[in-house]
């Protein structure tokens, strides 16, 4: 979303001092993501107001014209023009040489140069609006008009940002940062944040000046629900005409169309309060204002023409007789701001924002009201508009009168207060506030603080959220610890490491497991690997022969249709086969992922509930030939095992799930245990999933049931960077001494031994056996001499000796 700075500024004096790139640092660690900034003026550098002193005829081409333009250098510049409004006295956009331009207003920026056209030399170019960005702002019927700008009071030569008031910055903020602060949606709202981060009072908006004894106009409410208040006010005495020129402008720079004064002043509220307004001329309103659920079969034609075949689930607004608007969204085109409009009804209302972004949604209409309805504005902020709009109607309509005026607010809606402890925010935050410190950060963004109790250990704090924070933003205190956060600075606070102790990894099997199936099926097996979403259309539940009152039920689903979690893969499977069916004749895919199951789990900790989880396995083989498909993913199932490390798998027939095929399936046993199913899909399962003229194979395959092979630890050992000697010893020990200690005596000693025989008989005493082992001998920063592998091997029969008490021999 753009705003304009200037705009900006008309609600807080910011700090003269203050740079782009600081403003956008600080909203950016204390409240929305600003994107980009952008300097309207450098983009029309070197364009500068000319004035044609004469326009004659290209002598070599019939559509040209050879002008003489005043740009303010000493002498006039010549410049060839194809505009089919040149004029003697006319004042132009003249981009002169260096300048940037859209040639005809498309493509991207070229740079204008001086160049020969039909052989006249041309210094520069006369501008259409669309060719230097102005098109919205200076509209033109035939592309080949020229700027015209005599109603400007401009010098020759005078730069064109200058004279059209362009020197401005645009803020361009990410929508998503903005999602869940619908007090942000219009430029008072980023005042308000930028007053509260610079400590600058912030200017109050006009009230309207409501007469005591005004008459009401008749507003029904059928839908509190939906709708909680409905301002309605009647101005007569109005003239539809262009708007002046500061207001398009302002439009203009943040994304808007400029349509006419009332369309305008409407938009213009909306954009400086963040409340959608809508005019209704009351010729065309028959006798009430009616808010009301929709009709089954009722239609209405938009303002962009097109038309909705309402149902029940609409909210609109109506008169006694038919709808008018799409409540929230778009009015309609009979009924809205027509140019003989002289008397208009004002709307202002507060709309349930899950309806307006149902009904976008169903009927695909995205608006500036819509997206702003469907964050929720709070009810309160439509005093602030209707202060603006009655402003600014006496201030563009000067004959323009307030005759009737209805405010109808069925139900209130009351906001947070939240009681705050003092130590929970003084533990999370890692300082010590006090409660000055508290209130600091908090009052400048409108919300009150008050101490509620003390305790002899703390203090609690009882916060009074502003009704344009209370629509969903703020209701916990960890809500006011993140804004008292954001008001120090994320930036100001020390980073602290936390303390991480690390263990040996845990070899996790499952895991592992889990990875060699994707491999296996991806690398060796020729699948490609799908991801579905959670949620299953109905249709492919029913499908798979799965009843959807067996599945889990969301209870905000994306669509009525998808409002089940799979208990199963198949049907997303169903689903996947039958959408790429439309690209491909044959295919091998597979999902594996979660499904869902009634019951409660509880994976971190006991306040973390969720359904009953496991890991499933789905594939499929799809062709022409039933039987290459069936024996394909047979294949897949029976080279598993030895390809993953699993326990083996086997076939048989005892289990057919509802999708399979009367004869060809089979399960798959883990020893006597059902863990999957193999089967071509049922002729009813097809056309229930609408796959067509092919064959598939499915697999199905509990993921959880799959036991891995246990394996030995490898250990890593670097290989030697330089020459090991070999020595072999032969030691005569008690029979009753073993390998192992000898082993464990010698190992520190030697980068490897190993054990080759043991002998007993005739040549060794009774009493006594002879071991033979061979020892590794090495350095990691030289080669060993010969008389440093005899030291060595000494050392090694010494120890031998001593501990194990045994006759050596050298061998």
């Amino acid at each position: 979303m753009k705003f304009s700075y200037n705009w900006i500024r008309e609600y807080v004096d910011l700090p003269a001092e203050l740079s782009m790139k600081q403003l956008s640092y600080d909203l950016t660690m204390r409240t929305v993501e600003v994107e980009d900034t952008e300097n309207l003026a450098e983009a029309l550098d070197q364009v500068v107001i000319g004035v044609i002193k004469a326009v004659e005829p290209h002598p070599q081409a019939d559509r040209l014209a050879v002008c003489k333009v005043d740009v303010g250098m000493p002498e006039q510049a010549v410049i060839v023009c194809g505009g089919i409004n040149l004029a003697v006295d006319q004042k132009v956009a003249v981009a002169l040489p260096g300048s940037m331009v859209r040639w005809h207003g498309e493509g991207e920026p070229v740079q204008v140069k001086k160049a020969k056209l039909r052989g006249v030399e041309s210094y520069g170019m006369i501008c259409a609006s669309s060719e230097i960005g102005l098109k919205d702002l200076f509209p033109s019927i035939d592309e080949r008009e020229i700027m015209d700008l005599s109603t400007f009071e401009a010098e020759a030569g005078t730069a064109l940002a200058e004279v059209l008031l362009l020197d401005d910055q645009i803020l361009e903020i990410d929508n998503k940062s903005m999602t869940n602060r619908p007090d942000l949606w219009g430029h008072y709202g980023i005042a308000r944040e930028l007053a509260a981060i610079y400590n600058k009072p912030l200017k109050p908006l006009p009230t309207a000046a409501v007469p005591d004894q005004i008459a009401g106009f008749p507003v029904e409410i059928d839908a509190t629900d939906r709708c909680n208040r409905y301002i309605a006010a009647v101005y007569s005495g109005l003239k539809y005409e262009p708007s002046p020129y500061w207001l398009q402008l302002k439009l203009w720079k943040v994304g808007l169309r400029p349509i006419n004064n009332l369309v305008d002043i409407t938009n213009y509220v909306m954009l400086a309060t963040g409340q959608p307004t809508h005019g209704f001329d009351k010729d065309h309103v028959d006798e009430k204002i009616i808010v009301r659920n929709a009709r089954s079969g009722e239609k209405l034609e938009m303002l962009d023409s097109s038309k909705l075949n309402l149902s029940e689930d609409d909210l609109v607004i109506c008169d006694v007789n038919k709808p008018m608007a799409l409540a929230g969204i778009m009015g309609g085109k009979s009924d809205s701001i027509l140019p003989e409009t002289t008397e208009m009804i004002l709307e202002l209302a507060k709309f349930n924002p899950t309806t307006t972004r149902r009904s976008a949604q169903r009927h695909s209409m995205r608006t500036e009201a819509g997206v702003r309805n469907e964050k929720g504005v709070d009810a309160e902020r439509m005093d602030q508009a209707i202060g603006v709009a009655d402003q600014l109607i006496e201030e563009l309509i000067p004959g323009a009168k307030l005759t009737a005026y209805e405010d109808c607010w069925p139900v209130h809606v009351t906001y947070p207060e939240i009681e705050v402890p003092l130590s929970f925010l003084n533990v999370r935050l890692g300082r010590e506030l006090d409660f000055a410190a508290v209130e600091a950060s908090l009052k400048p963004l409108g919300f009150e603080v008050k101490v509620s109790r003390r305790t002899e250990t703390d203090t609690i704090f009882k916060v009074i959220v502003p009704s344009w924070r209370g629509t969903g933003d703020i209701d916990l205190p960890d809500d006011i610890l993140e804004e008292v956060a954001r008001m120090i600075g994320y930036e100001n606070f020390d980073f602290i490491p936390p303390q991480i102790k690390l263990d040996k990894a845990i070899r996790q099997r499952n895991i592992e497991t889990e990875r060699a199936v994707k491999e296996y099926l991806a690398f060796r097996a020729g699948f490609q690997e799908i991801f579905t979403y959670p949620w299953i259309d109905d249709q492919y539940l029913e499908a798979a022969a799965i009843d959807p009152a067996s599945c889990l039920k969301l209870a905000t689903p994306p669509s009525p249709e998808t409002s089940h979690l799979r208990s199963s893969l198949v049907p997303g499977m169903l689903e996947a086969i039958a959408k790429n069916l439309r690209y491909f004749d044959s295919m091998k895919i597979f999902e594996l992922t979660q499904v869902f199951e009634p019951g409660t789990s509880n994976p971190s900790e006991a306040a973390e509930t969720l359904p009953l989880m496991r890991r499933s396995l789905a594939a499929a083989v799809v062709g022409k030939d039933p039987v290459q498909v069936f024996r394909e993913a047979k294949g897949v199932i029976e080279l598993m095992p030895r390809i993953v490390q699993i326990e083996g798998l086997s076939f048989a027939q005892q289990e057919k799930p509802g999708w399979a095929d009367q004869k060809v399936w089979l399960n798959i046993m883990a020893g006597d245990q059902v863990i999957g199913t193999l089967a071509l899909l049922s002729v009813q399962t097809m056309h229930a999933a609408d796959i067509r003229k092919t064959m598939a194979a499915v697999i199905e395959l509990d993921l959880e049931k799959l036991e891995p092979l246990p394996s030995r630890e490898n250990k890593y050992q670097p290989l030697p960077q330089l020459p090991l000697v070999e020595q072999d010893f032969s030691i005569l020990v008690d029979r009753t001494v073993k390998w192992q200690e000898i082993e464990e005596l010698i190992s520190g000693m030697v980068k490897r031994c190993a054990f080759v025989e043991e002998y007993s008989g005739k040549q060794v005493p009774e009493d006594k056996k002879s071991v033979m082992f061979r020892v590794w001998l090495g350095s990691d920063t030289k080669t060993l001499t010969a008389e440093e592998i005899d030291a060595e091997s000494q050392r090694i029969l010494n120890k031998i000796r001593k501990k194990l008490g045994g006759e050596i021999r050298h061998g």
